[in-house]
């Protein structure tokens, strides 16, 4: 061994760390064992953002998801204004934290990758690879047209994705994080009792108001709309604007809005000749025998939706070519605001409501639809519960306007007489697979009546369903 003059540290034993933040030494001048950060001062800025950002997106994230295993516990459904505007934040919220996590994982591996704790190298590279999963997933979720992903083979596992990865990302922060300075476990303590007492006051709220889907309207709304049927949900009635938004329906449901344009079902209304005359003596027969035209109701209730649920049709002046109802048949959003069938026994016996929306829907700014329409595309779950319930795709459905008896109201002479009965002339029938005395019976009973009048054809549209190709088996 040689002697080490002046007790100098042997250069050999020294290791350094070139990073942004050590100032170069020059010859001669002694060198220290110091710790430096992998983390420099402009980057800690960023750091902090994406702390700020991921503490709000947690809690936001906690409430929705608390909102949802509600409605998984009740069947209910626990979504409203509230709840649409807090996903809009949570879809806000993801984006701002894109540029950041990317950003601060590049600088960050970049001045860290030859540290010599390798552990807490590598945990980190699979930290930043999960967050890129967690940005990715939310992106794909949130269905942009330059990255929209519909089957819904893949939107599942996807989702699931994004509602696991955040934990592991936190539990890959905590393991990365062992070979830096203390966790404040203390600020994360406090943020977590914060946001359970908050989600849970809001879950209580929730849970007091929640929407029942299915459920008759309350009977004293018939006095609207009787001798028809039809009731709405809250007794009262509904905008005429809410029922005509065919225009909006059209940008995701473009072939179907087709269809529905050159049907039955949009000339309902004074738009047909044959039924304004029908309607017009109808009309004028009530005024001058009733002293009002509340026997039109009954015609009402199936054929004139718009005017009908909105309280102009009760108007004896009611102009039935240029009121800006008169027209509009059939509506698409009429037709799927119904949410109960009161009875099978026809003549509009159904309840509508009018529907919620979500955020901005009725906007007419460029950029809150676009808003409005990415809130649609990324949580399209709350849209399909409002306007397509099970009872939709059933027979029952049907024959709230295709089965009709003409009460004693309208006619002053009978108190029953029937009219046309499809739904009960089809449960009769071979195709339904009920009939005993029908000539013929398909390969395969037919179980409601869209089976037939609206069967599946190809579509590229927005809204279409994605439907197993191959044909129903024999039964």
């Amino acid at each position: 061994m040689t002697a080490n003059p002046g007790n100098q540290p042997d250069p050999a034993l020294l290791t350094t760390v070139p990073t942004l933040d050590m100032p170069s030494h020059p010859p001669g001048d002694s060198l220290r064992m110091k710790y430096v950060r992998a983390i420099g001062p402009r980057l800690r800025v960023v750091l902090y953002l994406i702390f700020g950002l991921f503490a709000l997106l947690g809690a936001n994230s906690a409430y929705l998801g608390s909102i949802t295993f509600l409605e998984y516990l009740k069947g209910l459904s626990f979504q409203n204004y509230f709840y649409q505007l807090m996903f809009l934040v949570h879809l806000v919220l993801g984006l701002l934290l894109v540029v950041p996590v990317i950003v601060f994982g590049v600088f960050h591996a970049k001045n860290s990758h030859n540290r010599p704790n390798r552990r807490a190298v590598r945990m980190g590279y699979v930290l930043f690879a999960a967050a890129l999963v967690l940005l990715i997933s939310g992106v794909a979720l949130m269905r942009f047209d330059f990255f929209a992903i519909k089957d819904p083979r893949l939107r599942s596992p996807l989702y699931w994705v994004h509602v696991i990865v955040p934990l592991l990302c936190i539990w890959l922060y905590g393991l990365h994080r062992l070979a830096g300075p203390r966790i404040r476990w203390r600020v994360g303590a406090k943020w977590g009792v914060a946001v359970v007492v908050s989600v849970g006051a809001m879950v209580v709220l929730h849970s007091a108001d929640p929407r029942r889907w299915n459920v008759a309207g309350p009977k004293e709304g018939e006095r609207y709309f009787f001798p028809s049927s039809a009731r709405t949900a809250s007794g009262n009635f509904i905008p005429a604007r809410t029922l005509m938004m065919n225009d909006y329906c059209l940008e995701c449901h473009k072939d179907t809005a087709e269809g529905w344009f050159h049907s039955a079902h949009h000339f309902s209304s004074f738009n047909n000749p044959p039924y304004l005359a029908s309607v017009r003596e109808t009309r004028r027969v009530s005024l001058q025998r009733d002293g009002n035209v509340r026997a039109a109701r009954w015609c009402a209730g199936c054929h004139d939706l718009v005017p009908f649920f909105s309280g102009a049709f009760d108007d004896p002046a009611f102009d039935d070519v240029n009121h800006p109802t008169a027209q509009a048949g059939i509506t698409c959003v009429a037709c799927h605001s119904i949410t109960h069938i009161n009875s099978t026994r026809g003549n509009a016996d159904y309840t509508i409501e009018e529907p919620a929306l979500y955020p901005f829907t009725e906007s007419s700014d460029p950029v809150l639809r676009f808003v409005n329409r990415t809130l649609v595309k990324a949580k399209p779950e709350f849209h399909k519960q409002t306007f397509l319930k099970p009872l939709h795709k059933t027979a029952e459905f049907c024959s709230t306007c295709h089965k009709v008896s003409i009460p004693a109201e309208l006619t002053k002479y009978k108190p029953f007489l029937r009219g046309q009965n499809h739904h009960d002339s089809f449960v009769l029938s071979g195709a339904s697979g009920h009939g005993a005395r029908s000539f013929y019976y398909p390969p395969v009973a037919k179980n409601n009546c869209a089976d037939c009048h609206m069967p599946l054809r190809p579509s590229a549209e927005f809204g279409a369903k994605f439907n197993d190709p191959r044909p129903p088996s024999r039964s």
